[in-house]
């Protein structure tokens, strides 16, 4: 059935974008309203690492993937809208490159909204939830996927709690800070060039993106995003940058063994139940209306 999702989803990107996906790809998916705090850019740069690790050793041990993203930004959201830019930049060169586009392909969905959602929830092998701790008030879209068998790479915020205590820490690829040690960090005064100046894949993805390579030679089109990672990065997207890496990792890991993936996805499913709408319905029942089935 997930096959089938895929296969579906493929056809309708085909159409709409004329970007052909493998539907046997890791189907990596981050779909939901574009803000810093929700850190589509972190997983660009993830993109950036698979592609820079690729050029370098094409025979390097990645497997395929294809990463979904959709959303869309408030009217007046300047770096939000540049994330988009900057995510359909990395996919013009990803998906040309003759060296790794039958590897790695980026698809930012047109339009994503909740009919298209349909589409996109089922066909979802990793579902990206990756806020920065403390962040999220809760979220739903995390809860859709795990209950479509997708498994979750995230933090410990939002929703996110709760779906890793249900479906088994083992079954939840975890990374990052807490909100606990985002505070506390702040407080000791982050400086988010420390961890450039001493992680040289990060610093090479950043100085990338710093080049022009992405902008067409345009140096100037994503300083924006440059700037604000190595100056200001209020939502700590570089602390978190190798521990993100490093979880993606072990999710192409997991993804060599498809028997075990897909005992992990059965698992992510069938432990879903806490999150259901009876379930939600019988505890307003009993804990605020009052109310009696029948009644």
């Amino acid at each position: 059935m997930k096959l089938a999702n895929k296969r579906r989803l493929a056809t309708i990107i085909k159409d709409r974008t004329d970007i052909a996906v493998a539907p046997e790809s890791l189907f990596d998916v981050l779909v939901k309203r574009i803000h810093e705090y929700k850190r589509q850019h972190l997983a660009a740069l993830h993109i950036i690492t698979l592609y820079l690790r690729l050029r370098r050793h094409p025979q390097a041990d990645v497997p395929a993937r294809t990463f979904f993203f959709g959303g869309k930004a408030a009217p007046g959201y300047f770096l939000a809208k540049r994330i988009i830019k900057l995510i359909n930049a990395v996919g013009e060169i990803v998906n040309t490159d003759p060296i790794v586009r039958d590897r790695l392909k980026v698809v930012f969905f047109p339009d994503f909204n909740v009919k298209n959602a349909h589409f996109v929830y089922p066909a979802a092998n990793l579902s990206e939830q990756i806020s920065t701790a403390g962040k999220e008030a809760s979220g739903t879209g995390n809860m859709k996927f795990a209950l479509n068998g997708a498994l979750t790479i995230g933090t410990l915020d939002g929703a996110n709690v709760e779906i890793r205590e249900e479906v088994g820490a083992e079954n939840f690829f975890l990374f990052g800070l807490n909100a606990k040690e985002v505070e506390e960090l702040k407080a000791r005064g982050y400086r988010p060039r420390d961890y450039y100046e001493q992680n040289k894949v990060l610093r090479e993805v950043i100085d990338f993106i710093a080049s022009g390579a992405l902008g067409r030679g345009d140096v100037e089109l994503f300083r924006p995003i440059v700037d604000n990672l190595l100056d200001h990065d209020p939502f700590l997207l570089l602390a978190d940058y190798q521990a993100y890496i490093d979880a993606q990792d072990r999710v192409s890991a997991l993804w060599r063994d498809p028997r075990e993936w897909t005992r992990k996805s059965i698992l992510n499913a069938a432990r879903m139940g806490k999150f259901s709408s009876d379930r939600s319905i019988r505890d307003y029942c009993d804990r605020v209306w009052n109310i009696k089935p029948g009644q």
